[in-house]
C-alpha cells in the first residue's frame, strides 16, 4: 500500500471548512489522507494527553509518523530541559505510547541536520539512537550529501539494513553538501518513507534570511514531476511492502494539493478514510 499525506495538519487551509476550530482539523484531515507527520514533536516532546486525543480523532487504520525531538537529532540550541540523553529518549518513547497502544504509529522519524555528516562519531550515534528506541520502528533522514557519496553510499544503505533503520527517500533542492540526492532504495522490507521538500534551490540555501523558513519549502510540483515520482513510488513498492509519502512543500500552501494529485496519478481510492464533513453554508 502507498499511504500519501502531508506534514502537520494545522496549516493546510484548502482541506477545511471555513471557520473550522483548530481542535476539529485533525478529524477532518483524516477524511482526506490516511497518514500525517506530527512535526510538533520536533519542537517539544508532546504530553501523552495530546497524542491520546489525536489517536481518538482518527479512524482505526490512520497512521502517524512522529518526528523525533530536536534534542535527539542535534538541532537543539541552548540548554536541554532533560538532565541526560537517557531521560530525553525515555520521555519521547513515553509520548509514543498512545499511538502504539492504538496501533497507529507508522514510525518515528529522525531527521538529522546538514552538519551531521558521514563519520564514525555519527555512525556510533545512530547505533545509540536505535538501541535507545528498541523495537519502535524508526526512519532516518540525512541532510548531508556525504552519506550518499560514491565512497559511502552502499555502506550507508547496508548499515541502515543491518541496524533496522527505515530509509527516508527525499526529493529536495540539489544545493551542495547540505542536500541529498534521490536514492530509490529500501532498507526495510515492510516500510519505506518518502518526503517531498520541493525544489526551491534559492530558498533552501538562504538560511540567514529572516524569512527563510517561509521560503524554504516554497514550491509547487508540476504534473510531469509528480508523474515521474508516481513511477518511482511503484518501483519502491517492489522493494518494500508499504510506502509512506509525505509532502512538506507548504510554504505556499501547495502540499495538500500536490498530495491529492499524487493519489490521483497513482489511481488510489482509499476506503480507510474518515467520513467527509459537508460545509452547507
Amino acid at each position: 500500500m502507498i499511504y500519501v499525506g502531508v506534514t502537520g495538519w494545522g496549516d493546510h487551509d484548502s482541506l477545511y471548512r471555513q471557520g473550522i476550530p483548530a481542535r476539529e482539523k485533525l478529524s477532518e484531515y483524516a477524511a482526506h489522507f490516511p497518514v500525517v507527520e506530527v512535526d510538533a514533536a520536533f519542537y517539544a516532546i508532546q504530553p501523552t494527553k495530546n497524542s491520546t486525543r489525536w489517536v481518538e480523532q482518527v479512524p482505526d487504520t490512520f497512521q502517524f509518523i512522529v518526528k523525533a525531538y530536536q534534542g535527539m537529532t542535534g538541532h537543539q540550541r541552548g540548554d536541554s530541559p532533560f538532565k541526560t540523553e537517557a531521560d530525553m529518549f525515555a520521555a519521547f518513547k513515553e509520548s509514543l505510547t498512545p499511538y502504539m497502544e492504538h496501533d497507529k504509529l507508522a514510525m518515528a522519524l529522525f531527521q538529522f541536520p546538514p552538519w551531521f555528516d558521514c563519520k564514525k562519531e555519527n555512525v556510533d550515534y545512530l547505533r545509540f539512537c536505535k538501541a535507545e528506541m528498541g523495537d519502535i520502528p524508526c526512519a532516518v533522514e540525512f541532510r548531508h550529501q556525504s552519506w550518499y557519496s560514491p565512497a559511502f553510499r552502499d555502506q550507508t544503505l547496508e548499515f541502515l539494513r543491518n541496524e533496522k533503520w527505515i530509509h527516508s527517500v527525499c526529493d529536495e533542492p540539489q544545493a551542495g553538501t547540505g542536500s541529498i540526492p534521490i536514492v530509490l532504495e529500501a532498507t526495510d522490507p515492510e516500510k519505506t518513507l518518502v518526503r517531498f521538500h520541493g525544489r526551491n534551490v534559492h530558498g533552501w540555501q538562504k538560511k540567514n534570511a529572516k524569512n527563510w523558513r517561509e521560503v524554504r519549502y516554497l514550491y509547487k510540483y508540476n504534473r510531469e514531476e509528480l508523474a515521474e515520482w508516481a513511477n518511482y513510488l511503484k518501483q519502491l513498492q517492489e522493494k518494500s511492502k508499504d510506502i509512506y509519502v509525505l509532502f512538506n512543500n507548504n510554504s505556499g500552501g501547495d502540499a495538500a494539493g500536490n498530495a491529492k494529485e499524487m493519489i490521483e496519478l497513482l489511481g488510489i481510492e482509499y476506503s480507510i478514510l474518515a467520513p467527509r464533513q459537508l460545509d452547507l453554508f
